[in-house]
């Protein structure tokens, strides 16, 4: 099968957490037979920003990591959709994409003959619903939602004739124990954003980590001045952007990681963990998340991970799983028994190929052991990890 998939970015996870869910599709895909063709804007914020920041090693990291991920750039005034979408039968378009190009992609299809999909991987339908009247979604065959909540906002709204949930999941070729060697406590990886979980923040990271004395990192972009002082208060240094692919060895050189969701999570999308907790699993690190309510029993709260409701039960979970190793080490194999089990790229592309079904489209595989250099990633050290 061919397919195009239209994302803000393969190449760059600067403050792009939806690279991470996008490389481990592609390479999944790619593993089975299909042809995959991914466009990102030339001009996209994420890559522009990546280069401002760090020059152009970043790019030539990443395509050492991963030879077998390409994308196309483009920019809107140039790209001519009939012709690259000729032949295609199935085109995913991520929601971060100009209004400007979906609607040529929809007239596309009418001469082009494939299916199309929505994918929506954010809390927009709720906070910022009217900017998606732009997008035509009632012409696409169907939306791609992270959340039961969510696909269930489209159903009753009836932006598209049909919605599937999709949740994200781990990209297990990259995700994985690495090894046991600790040279710290405590490790958070998560961007600032634009403050909706400042409080949170203080809340059952900072307090914790300077109540207990952890030996702490943090890694992330977007902390404006007033974060990075915050966070100098606490005695916490700031790490800066860290490849994605680069956070499993990270994650193996500390005994405990802690989540902690963006207010719009908890508050109005049920049920959507995003793709941190997925990331903490897969790589067998204990974890800690502030609360969220786990309505689609993606995972066992309590067995998978340690939840917490607020600043004293951070507390005392921190100090169960640094003093007691049988627990940490319980909770790593049950999370990483759960995303094995259900919540790999594999479990994704296995429900996206039954969605062609329903929509028609024939989706002959090849058998992926003649593909093994596609299940090889190059990770930190020069170590190939299959």
């Amino acid at each position: 099968m061919k397919i195009a998939m239209f994302y803000h970015s393969l190449i760059s996870c600067w403050n792009n957490g939806n690279a991470h869910f996008l490389r481990g599709i592609v390479a999944e895909l790619l593993s089975r037979g299909h042809e995959v063709r991914v466009f990102e804007p030339a001009d996209g914020w994420s890559r522009t920003n990546l280069l401002r920041n760090y020059g152009r090693r970043p790019l030539v990291d990443f395509h050492r990591t991963f030879p077998h991920l390409k994308s196309s750039l483009y920019s809107l005034s140039k790209i001519r959709l009939n012709k690259v979408l000729a032949g295609i039968d199935l085109v995913i378009a991520h929601e971060w994409n100009d209004p400007r190009l979906l609607r040529p992609i929809v007239r596309s299809r009418r001469h082009c003959g494939y299916k199309l999909l929505f994918h929506d991987t954010h809390h927009r339908l709720l906070t910022d619903s009217k900017s998606l009247t732009l997008c035509r979604l009632e012409d696409f065959d169907g939306v791609l939602a992270f959340g039961e909540v969510i696909r269930d906002m489209y159903a009753r709204k009836g932006y598209v004739p049909r919605a599937w949930t999709w949740h994200e999941a781990a990209d297990t070729r990259v995700f994985k124990p690495m090894h046991d060697f600790k040279r710290g406590e405590l490790v958070w990886i998560g961007n600032w954003g634009d403050g909706e979980r400042q409080a949170e923040i203080q809340e059952f990271l900072l307090k914790p980590a300077r109540e207990l004395k952890l030996d702490t990192r943090v890694y992330g972009v977007r902390y404006p001045r007033h974060a990075r002082q915050l966070f100098r208060r606490y005695q916490i240094k700031l790490q800066g952007w860290l490849a994605n692919h680069k956070v499993p060895e990270v994650f193996s050189h500390y005994k405990c990681t802690v989540h902690i969701p963006r207010r719009p999570y908890v508050e109005s999308l049920p049920g959507i963990p995003t793709i941190r907790v997925f990331e903490a699993l897969a790589s067998k690190i204990p974890l800690v998340s502030a609360w969220w309510d786990d309505s689609e029993h993606l995972f066992s709260p309590g067995s998978d991970f340690l939840v917490a409701r607020n600043r004293e039960e951070m507390i005392t979970h921190l100090k169960e799983i640094l003093n007691n190793r049988e627990l940490a080490y319980s909770l790593t194999e049950s999370g990483y028994q759960t995303i094995m089990a259900r919540h790999t790229c594999k479990h994704r592309v296995d429900q996206l190929m039954e969605i062609c079904r329903e929509l028609g489209l024939s989706p002959a595989e090849q058998d992926s052991s003649h593909q093994e250099t596609l299940q090889a990633v190059r990770v930190p050290g020069g170590r190939h990890v299959q």
